[in-house]
């Protein structure tokens, strides 16, 4: 259904608010929901008879990330169904990734019925108190009669402003309450503000005035450079064009004014360039520490112009205008407003800036051809060997851990105009592009979306790997092994050589290998066993604790049917039914 069309009844009479809910997914155009519900299962009985895709998840937490990567992706909010108390906890890690990257995403969860709040009822948890400082609004309903609105003013917020979560509550007691809707839905827009006029003006005399230029694209231009006007922007300044961790793919990187990453992930050729400029344009971005860390960003005697669509994300940090509205608002009225006849910046400025991409390209062939001859496979092969296998239609889901960190340095990888690239915020909560690849392949089905993480990251996918195989989902994870946090490895080695201190007790991160590749010894990793004989299960077990007395990791799996119940239970769930 097309997200602009209206119900095509006026009104509605649902048996729940959870099939109200589902209702409101329809009219959206909603294809997708990512979640583990409560054991009542009120929200898979809504949508079952809907085309309405339910990624169910095995753990809450990968819920979360796939969510917020389908947002991130598509720039439509994504839905996120889980149940209550400890579900509600399991979710705070992804809520904090998706309002600080922006993702726009909307988290309906159970919750204790007002009658039975503070009389110890199972799995009771002030969920609004934990709720409340992580997303940008959190409401509990208590009355059928507020459910519609509620679920639309939920989807307005979190799509509007800077695009983040929300959480809903529909407490137990709203399970078979019959909700009415005695209007049309209303289905949420994002509004896109215009800035106003003063602040347009104070922002394009800065730029006529600059002499030497710089462009920096945050994650807040994502899907709002479609049309490609911030890199005509940079054409007619003469401009050079740099985006933060979380602006990529918003710009065409192929672009021969584009160099990089700003702050800590600057290619070094920048660096001057940095020192040099008159002016920086930030758009859509908060200025956060790594990109504007080191020399990768200019001094405080440097006027930035900050455009932003909210007035809280703007850095206090920085002198020079502030522009609050739409980024492609503003840069549209900054094209007109230049003209064709603008003039742009010294042409020595905008030739510096070529130089400096083409150095950083240099220098990366070079180390590249570097490498391949060297012995063993270096991070620098994986990310040449993935440029040329992948499609020019790719999407590269990072992590940021140690090894996976190559990718951030440009050109080692570069987005082209076709191409994509989904990074963690500013928080980088570990596992997120692990799980995060799920859901942006969803909202990109005809792109080829690779996961580029360590195995640590690699490891909190868990058993929603799983989940990805059985539903199809065709993600490519390159996992960089190096046995465990290499980042932390490597921070406290260094910490401890700075000091003249021999090796830590404490470890991190170490060689790790499942089998030896020249005597196939398995002593390296994890003793493993599958179990599915009655009569190994005694050998297999006494084996596996023999193991473990001798400090090593046991994983032992028995397979078990779906009907292996109590009797007692499968009683009680008739009763229940």
């Amino acid at each position: 259904m097309n997200p602009t069309d209206t119900a095509t009844k006026t009104d509605g009479r649902y048996p729940s608010a959870w099939h109200a809910a589902v209702d409101f997914f329809q009219v959206s155009g909603i294809e997708t929901v990512f979640g583990l519900p409560d054991d009542d299962l009120v929200p898979l009985k809504a949508l079952e008879p809907t085309d309405i895709n339910m990624v169910l998840c095995r753990d809450q937490r990968a819920a979360a990330f796939m969510a917020a990567g389908h947002a991130l992706r598509s720039g439509r909010t994504a839905v996120c169904v889980i149940g209550k108390g400890p579900a509600v906890a399991n979710v705070v890690g992804g809520l904090v990734e998706a309002r600080c990257s922006g993702a726009p995403m909307v988290v309906l969860a159970s919750g204790t019925a007002a009658g039975a709040r503070g009389s110890g009822s199972f799995q009771e948890l002030d969920q609004m108190a934990m709720m409340s400082p992580v997303v940008k609004w959190a409401h509990r309903v208590d009355h059928p009669d507020r459910v519609v609105p509620a679920i639309e003013r939920a989807f307005l917020v979190a799509a509007n402003g800077a695009p983040g979560p929300v959480y809903l509550e529909f407490p137990a007691d709203l399970i078979d309450l019959e909700v009415v809707r005695d209007r049309p839905w209303r289905p949420a827009r994002a509004h896109r503000p215009t800035p106003d006029a003063p602040s347009l003006a104070a922002s394009l005399a800065a730029l006529r005035t600059s002499r030497r230029p710089m462009l920096v694209v945050g994650g807040g231009m994502r899907h709002r450079n479609e049309d490609g006007q911030v890199e005509q922007l940079a054409d007619r300044l003469g401009a050079g064009i740099f985006v933060t961790a979380t602006g990529r793919g918003s710009v065409d990187e192929d672009h021969p004014l584009f160099c990089g990453l700003s702050g800590l992930y600057a290619p070094e050729e920048t660096h001057p360039l940095w020192a040099e400029t008159d002016l920086v344009v930030a758009l859509g971005s908060r200025l956060e520490e790594t990109a504007t860390y080191g020399g990768g960003f200019v001094g405080h005697g440097v006027q930035v112009v900050q455009v932003n669509v909210e007035p809280v994300e703007v850095s206090a940090e920085w002198g020079g205008p502030v522009v609050v509205g739409d980024g492609a608002a503003a840069v549209s009225a900054w094209l007109d407003g230049l003209g064709e006849e603008y003039g742009g910046a010294d042409p020595e400025w905008t030739a510096s800036v070529r130089a400096a991409r083409r150095e950083a390209a240099e220098r990366v062939a070079a180390e590249r051809r570097r490498v391949a001859e060297l012995p063993g496979i270096h991070v620098a092969d994986v990310l040449r060997v993935l440029d040329e296998v992948l499609p020019p239609e790719r999407i590269l889901v990072q992590e940021n851990g140690l090894a996976d960190m190559w990718s951030y340095f440009y050109p080692f990888w570069s987005c082209g105009a076709a191409a994509d690239s989904i990074v963690p915020s500013e928080q980088t909560s570990l596992g997120f592009g692990a799980v995060a690849a799920a859901g942006v392949k969803l909202a990109a089905p005809d792109h080829a979306v690779a996961a580029f993480v360590g195995d640590g990251a690699f490891g909190k996918l868990g058993a929603d790997l799983d989940v990805l195989v059985e539903s199809g989902i065709g993600v490519l994870f390159l996992v960089l092994d190096n046995g465990g946090y290499g980042w932390l490895q490597a921070q406290l080695d260094a910490q401890r050589e700075k000091a003249g201190a021999g090796h830590s007790r404490f470890r991190f991160a170490g060689d790790v290998a499942m089998t030896d590749p020249v005597t196939g010894d398995t002593r390296f990793g994890p003793h493993h066993a599958v179990v599915d004989d009655k009569t190994r299960l005694e050998k297999e077990l006494r084996l596996a604790a023999e193991e473990c007395a001798a400090g090593r990791v046991a994983v032992v799996r028995i397979p078990v049917r779906l009907d292996d119940v109590p009797a007692d239970l499968t009683e009680m769930e008739g009763q229940h039914s």
